[in-house]
Parts: C-alpha cells; sequence; structure tokens
C-alpha cells in the first residue's frame, strides 16, 4: 500500500473467515524526500494479513497518522522513525526534511497525551537537533539524553577516516520528554503560585502549612530554575491549609474543574512515572544485535532483515522505567515492532501496545515475531 495515497481495503485472514480492515480515508499527503536507497531485502511473498491483533497488542499495515485517534491514550511513546538517511520508502534525504515529516505526527501525539505520557526519541544526535523545536512547539518538556555505545563492533574496523573526515560513529540518542502538564494554560509552577496568591495568605505560610522551614517557598512556589514538582503528601497538606484558611470567597484553592479541590490522584496524575534501575546510567553499552533476537530470513544463511533493529533489553529499559503493568504504550514506527514485542512480549512487563508499518517486509517479519512466540521459550532479559 502507498503510504501517501487514500487506504484501499486489503483482505484479512481472520479465525473465521477473511476479512476487510478499511483505514479511515484521509488526504493525500506529499513525500518530503527523493528516496533513492535500497532496503536490505525485499519480502516477496503475498500478505495474508494487514493487521494482527491479540490480546495485549494491535500491530497494523500502514500510516499511523490513520489510526492515532483510535488508539488508546498512551503512557508511553517509543519513536523511531525518519533519520534522515534514506533508510526507508519515505524518508527524509537529510536531518533539514525531518522536522517537516515529523510535526504531523508530533501534533497528533500531543493530542493524545497527558502529563502521564513519556516519549522516548530515537535518533542520530543531528537528527535529534532538528526535531526538538518540532517537540516542544507541541508541548514536549525534555529530560534527558540517553545514548547506546554500539562500541567498536559496530564499524569493525571497517571506516576510511581519511575519506570521511570525523570520528567513526557508534553511537545513537534516545531522548526522554515528558508530555509539559497545564492548568487553566498555565504550567504548574505558574498555576501553584497563582492559587496562593488567591488565597489572601502569605507566601511563607506554605511551609507552615507543609511543616518545612522553607522548602515551600524555595521550592514549591519558585518561578524559576528551582522549582520542584510538590511530593502528593506536600500538596494535599497545602490543599488543606489554603481551603481552610485562605479568603471565603475565593474557594475552592487549587481547583482543576472549579467545583471541588484537586486529589491526590489527580495530583499524582499531573506527573510521569519513572523508576531506574540502580547501576543504570544514560550511557547504554551495548554491542550491535545478533544472535537468536536478530530478526533474519528463513533458512539456516538467513539475512538480517533490519538494518538497526533495536535490542529488546534496551526497550524494556524506557517502557519499564516509564510505565507499569497495564498501561499503554504507542510505537507509531513499528519496524519489526521491538518496541511493542518487549512491551507485551518480554515477562513482567505486560503492557498494552499499538503500532504501525508502513513497509510490507517489515509489517510481515515484525508481525511473525508475534505468530511464533507461542513455539518458543519466552525470552527473559
Amino acid at each position: 500500500m502507498d503510504e501517501y495515497d487514500t487506504p484501499t481495503e486489503i483482505a484479512v485472514e481472520t479465525e473465521n473467515a477473511p476479512a476487510i480492515v478499511t483505514p479511515p480515508a484521509t488526504k493525500k499527503r506529499e513525500s518530503t524526500s527523493t528516496v533513492g536507497r535500497g532496503k536490505a531485502l525485499t519480502y516477496g511473498g503475498v500478505l495474508d494479513r494487514n493487521v494482527y491483533q491479540d490480546e495485549f497488542a494491535t500491530l497494523r499495515l500502514g500510516d499511523s497518522l490513520d489510526w492515532y485517534d483510535t488508539w488508546e491514550t498512551p503512557t508511553v511513546i517509543v519513536s523511531d522513525g525518519a533519520y534522515g538517511v534514506l533508510g526507508f520508502e519515505g524518508d527524509t534525504s537529510d536531518h533539514t526534511g525531518m522536522p517537516e515529516w515529523y510535526e504531523p505526527h508530533v501534533k497528533a501525539w500531543a493530542s493524545k497525551a497527558t502529563p502521564a505520557t513519556t516519549l522516548w526519541f530515537w535518533n542520530s544526535e543531528i537528527g535529534w537537533a532538528a526535531v526538538h523545536p518540532v517537540l516542544e512547539k507541541y508541548g514536549f518538556r525534555y529530560q534527558n539524553a540517553n545514548i547506546w555505545n554500539k562500541t567498536k563492533a559496530h564499524i569493525a574496523g571497517n571506516v576510511n577516516t581519511a575519506k570521511i573526515r570525523r570520528f567513526p560513529v557508534v553511537t545513537e540518542v534516545c531522548v526522554q520528554y515528558v508530555f509539559e502538564a497545564r492548568i487553566e494554560g498555565l504550567l504548574l509552577k505558574e498555576w501553584l503560585l497563582k492559587e496562593w496568591k488567591r488565597t489572601g495568605l502569605p507566601a511563607k505560610e506554605a511551609n507552615t502549612a507543609c511543616g518545612v522551614a522553607d522548602v515551600a517557598v524555595r521550592k514549591y512556589l519558585d518561578q524559576g530554575h528551582l522549582w520542584y514538582f510538590p511530593p502528593v503528601e506536600m500538596m494535599m497538606k497545602m490543599v488543606a491549609w489554603a481551603n481552610e484558611k485562605g479568603r471565603p470567597d475565593g474557594r475552592p484553592y487549587f481547583s482543576i474543574d472549579g467545583k471541588r479541590p484537586v486529589t491526590a490522584e489527580q495530583w499524582a496524575g499531573m506527573r510521569t512515572y519513572f523508576s531506574c534501575p540502580h547501576g543504570v546510567t544514560n550511557v547504554w553499552e551495548r554491542p550491535p544485535l545478533k544472535g537468536p533476537e536478530r530478526v533474519k530470513t528463513e533458512g539456516s544463511s538467513g539475512r538480517a532483515v533490519h538494518l538497526n533493529q533495536k535490542p529488546l533489553d534496551l526497550m524494556r529499559y524506557c517502557i519499564e522505567a516509564s510505565s507499569q503493568p497495564g498501561q499503554v504504550i504507542w510505537e507509531p514506527f513499528g519496524g519489526l515492532f521491538s518496541a511493542s514485542y518487549a512491551a507485551t512480549e518480554v515477562p513482567g512487563l505486560e503492557r498494552k501496545a499499538f503500532s504501525c508499518e508502513i513497509d510490507e517486509t517489515y509489517f510481515h517479519f515484525g508481525t511473525r515475531r508475534f505468530i511464533e512466540r507461542a513455539s518458543q521459550p519466552r525470552l527473559h532479559l
């Protein structure tokens, strides 16, 4: 299926009888690049499905822009799309076309994201730099850049440095963003200070409310870089104090709906979940993927299907650190669906995954991982 045309009906093989899955009609989109680079291989068979679905995963052949509206609200988005290297049909020729390529996707992500949503943006250093302003424009706030160091095994000594005139590149970045929480159009730190001022109470009384010497004023009501998200316990103390001792005519204070004060559950939802295992840093030393996890064509001399397949353990880092079992993972650019596979098939993760892939070859081999999983030992990472 041409990714830029209005989708056509494709036969899907189901348990009982053939079925048709038709994505919503969309306007034809123009490509931002001229693609002239071949893939590692092309699947020559006839696809027997354009969707794979089980209890936890929904994987489609097609453009994710056509399906975002049907996906459940994401707790985590794992983006591994265009790198600006003509790596797949529709990729841009260099980083300059990437902001245009990503913007409709980022806009769609923002429309479905919540303050509990974390975005993991995989790319090259220059690719990420090019797209960063677009991510900020739509409310994604930078948290941290993580480096995948593929080590010297990535180049195997086959680099003519005199010709390329730079040090050989053996890294990628996986950049963590959170979706900026706002109330009444204000950043949380702005809203907190506005609400406290509405009470008519002096700022220093926030310290009394929280039972601290100066933390409330110095961190929770600060408007600069020292601002700190009030923990739920402290926030509830401020809320109770404000509504008991603040001006009666202004109540309720710290209310999201204007009817009742914010609850502990609501306040906790204003921040993303994050839990980092002890000893893990932002530099991920991991050789290029090989062995049984590498997806290859059939046969003893099978070829690697994807030149840049992501390791499941790195996907697990991202997903496990920023979500909990039962929550929803988006993988807009599926490839071999590594994030979706990690989210739904790696023991202990047990998330729900939604993903699309525009390339028939990747879709075939990517969904085959799920189809064959029942006959293989489960992966323990």
